[in-house]
């Protein structure tokens, strides 16, 4: 915010209103590590002075062309058409919040709408709600609807599904008493889902159809955390018995931004669609036969079942499954293909240059990928940095996450990495 109107009078009023004595007190519950003590600013700054300071500050971040991205591990850069904005930003849509009562307005709700089509379409599932906060929630969500819907305590998660997803996952079991267990060796009777990532956190192709029948034999719900794109080339979940797809949202539409806003997306079967959580839009007639739209199924919400509900999420990212629905409609079923194809023909492309590189090699060589696979290297550190001196992000070190792959990093392609940005990565990675 820009410009704060409030008075230090205004402060203490608000600050005694919350029963605090200042803003310090006010703050204490936020971790110490994560709040930033003060701006290193000189005292008594003009207005002027303190924008040319701030600019000089913003001028030390570092920025990339698009197409000399190569990060992903679950945020990906790609091409976003002009489009997606020019509707968004429509003050209509931008100035809203996500509605929270079914009168909501009969745009905001067909809008809604469009999109569950949509999502229903691309993962071939019966039924999608309104969005929610990212893959991560989403993942979460599914599996505490498996625990409701079948009273069984544990969820067993494949070794590879992007770890941060796991670890909101795991903060859900311990708030609603199921247990997460990594791997799928012990999935049995008291299993209540199987959660698996088509590609997985390293880029891998499973077979998700032996995955999901693993499930189904032990009477556990098959869920499905996919990317997106990739199901304009890969079976989509309900074609391989699926009982619930998740996933990322973002690369429909939405930049990285730091990290967000983005939107998670889950789709079920039909019968489950009581289980599902947060908002559901539904079709409605009037009694003059004219089509409306209207938020349905609410009693299995925080509304009324409260403590008892599958799940209390209320809201939704409106604005961010606006843009999905606007870029899956804009690109169509051919454009989703072919912005998938270019970018698997691309990833295969670098990975094959670098695996010719001295001191450089595939980790998993005999495994399928799509867009994103691992490589081992030398100095991971010392050559990412040299990439960095030449305006390139290079690929992303995994070992924060899997210390025995310390010499392995995640690259990936997308359509917005041209053949001249590969070469030109290639030859500064040999260099290095």
């Amino acid at each position: 915010m820009p410009y704060l109107v409030h008075s230090e009078e205004d402060r203490r009023e608000m600050l005694a209103e919350l029963g605090a004595r200042s803003a310090e007190e006010l703050l204490a519950d936020v971790p110490g590590q994560l709040r930033v003590r003060g701006l290193e600013l000189s005292p008594g700054l003009s207005e002027l002075e303190t924008m040319s300071n701030l600019r000089r500050l913003a001028a030390r971040n570092r920025t990339y062309e698009d197409r000399f991205w190569f990060r992903g591990g679950g945020v990906y850069k790609r091409f976003i058409p002009t489009a997606v904005d020019a509707v968004i930003s429509k003050p209509e849509f931008y100035t809203a919040y996500t509605p929270y009562q079914p009168e909501a307005s009969q745009g905001t709700l067909q809008a809604i709408f469009e999109y569950q089509t949509l999502i229903a379409e691309l993962t071939g599932l019966d039924v999608a709600n309104a969005s929610l906060y990212d893959g991560a929630t989403a993942v979460a969500e599914a599996a505490m609807m498996a625990v409701v819907h079948t009273g069984r305590p544990e969820v067993a998660v494949h070794p590879y599904l992007h770890p941060e997803y796991l670890e909101v996952l795991r903060c859900y079991g311990q708030g609603r008493g199921f247990e997460v267990r990594q791997g799928l060796e012990q999935v049995g009777e008291r299993t209540a889902a199987v959660v698996f990532q088509q590609p997985t956190f390293l880029g891998v192709l499973e077979d998700p159809q032996a995955l999901t029948a693993h499930a189904h034999h032990h009477g556990a719900l098959a869920v499905a955390c996919v990317d997106p794109i990739s199901l304009a080339l890969l079976a989509p979940p309900g074609e391989y018995g699926a009982d619930v797809a998740v996933g990322e949202g973002q690369q429909l539409g939405l930049a990285p931004s730091l990290g967000g806003p983005h939107l998670g997306f889950i789709a079920c079967r039909q019968d489950l669609t009581r289980r599902l959580p947060g908002r559901l839009v539904g079709e409605a007639y009037d009694a003059a036969g004219r089509r409306g739209f209207v938020l349905t199924l609410t009693a299995r919400e925080q509304h009324i079942r409260r403590a008892k509900a599958t799940s209390n999420i209320c809201t939704n990212h409106s604005l961010c499954a606006l843009a999905a629905s606007v870029y899956l409609t804009y690109m169509g079923p051919e454009g989703l293909r072919q912005v998938a194809e270019v970018s698997y023909q691309r990833a295969h492309a670098l990975a094959e240059r670098l695996s010719q590189l001295p001191g450089v090699e595939l980790a998993l060589p005999d495994q399928p990928f799509l867009n994103e696979f691992p490589v081992r290297m030398f100095h991971v550190e010392q050559s990412l940095k040299r990439l960095e001196a030449a305006g390139i992000l290079g690929g992303l070190p995994i070992a924060r996450w899997y210390p025995e792959m310390e010499d392995v990093v995640l690259f990936c392609c997308t359509e917005v990495n041209d053949l001249d940005a590969i070469d030109r990565l290639v030859e500064v990675l040999g260099q290095a």
